[in-house]
């Protein structure tokens, strides 16, 4: 098939995750170019077409990507591949737990979920919802039967609820996800993309690019011990700051955070966020991944001492994700990105290194 799903392990835990038994330990050695400082983290879609996984790899020094579904983390699968070279002992997750189950997620559903939806988590959280004229049909289509509805419609109903993550409102009801839902699934404090004029569709979007937090923060954990003192963080198409919220979450201060997002919806509700929080650190923000040259890295890394954590993410449909029109694999224009990641890194390591000697 145009996917390579042959390294895609089941049950898809990586390094392991806090609420399943671990994996027999992977001894992981990191190629001696690949140690930091700085660590970095990048994230992409585990479904990728062919070839794309080998290609990430091989730019990031032959780094096997560490593959995770966020459903072991929240109440949404949502398959991801890590390259990093964090350390992977002594994690811990972010307390409370996130609810893992669509009623814990959501109680008010329960009442009304049918006994032949037998969905406990939800899809992939993606950037665009069902229509409203969607929704009219499937209540149309049920409403039409006292008790259970016959297998075809069923199956028709249950496939548009698992396409489009439509969860039961009231009876034979079904709604797209609410924005401050998604929020939620995904780790993010209440509001965070609210307000400062930004419309549903934005908030939708925004949302479906970004990090899960809870499974971001457990592979960030092991930087609390490290860095006490606080961290210096290049955050590269940061989005709506999952990164950033992730290690604020688990405690870590936030001395300098360097975000390059070209969305100015997205700056804004970093902005917002960072505000709302009390930060003490500087956020600079750069719209243009162009801008981080050598000189103004070297700036940047001489007036602070350097960045502690590179990280970096393919939006949902970057490279693959559901939005099969755009499904170019690296050779497309978000594709770009990749490869600035990879430039600014590479930029960093050797600044830094040439600043120790």
């Amino acid at each position: 098939s145009e996917f390579e799903t042959i390294r895609l392990p089941k049950p898809m835990i990586g390094f392991g995750v806090p609420t399943e038994p671990l994996p027999a330990m992977v001894r992981r050695t990191l190629p001696s170019q690949a140690v930091g400082p700085p660590f970095f983290y990048y994230e992409n879609v585990a479904l990728a077409p062919k070839g794309v996984w080998d290609t990430i790899s091989s730019s990031l020094y032959d780094i096997e990507p560490e593959f995770v579904d966020s459903k072991y983390f929240c109440a949404a699968a949502r398959k991801r591949g890590y390259i990093h070279n964090l350390p992977v002992e002594n994690r811990f997750p972010l307390f409370p737990l996130a609810p893992r189950t669509i009623h814990e997620a959501l109680p008010l559903s329960k009442k009304w979920w049918p006994s032949w939806d037998p969905r406990t988590k939800l899809n992939c959280l993606q950037t665009a919802i069902g229509s409203a004229q969607l929704t009219n049909r499937i209540r149309k289509a049920v409403e039409d039967f006292d008790g259970e509805p016959p297998m075809r419609v069923q199956k028709f109903v249950l496939d548009q609820c698992r396409k489009w993550n439509l969860v039961w409102v009231g009876r034979n009801k079904v709604a797209p996800l609410e924005p401050d839902e998604v929020e939620m699934l995904l780790g993010f404090p209440k509001n965070h993309t609210r307000g400062g004029g930004i419309s549903r569709t934005d908030r939708y979007k925004s949302l479906g690019n970004s990090f899960q937090v809870d499974t971001v923060a457990y592979h960030l954990s092991v930087l609390k011990d490290l860095f006490p003192g606080g961290i210096n963080v290049l955050s590269l198409f940061s989005g709506i700051g999952g990164g950033e919220v992730a290690l604020y979450r688990l405690g870590i201060p936030l001395n300098t955070v360097v975000s390059v997002e070209k969305s100015e919806v997205n700056r804004d509700i970093v902005r917002s966020w960072w505000e709302q929080t009390n930060q003490r650190g500087n956020l600079i923000h750069f719209n243009d991944v162009q801008q981080l040259n050598g000189d103004r890295l070297e700036q940047l890394i001489e007036s602070f001492g350097g960045f502690d954590l590179v990280i970096g993410g393919s939006p949902c449909n970057n490279l693959a994700g559901s939005n099969r029109v755009s499904r170019d694999g690296l050779e497309g224009k978000e594709s770009s990105l990749f490869s600035s990641y990879v430039r600014i890194l590479d930029l960093v390591k050797s600044i830094m290194s040439r600043h120790k000697h």
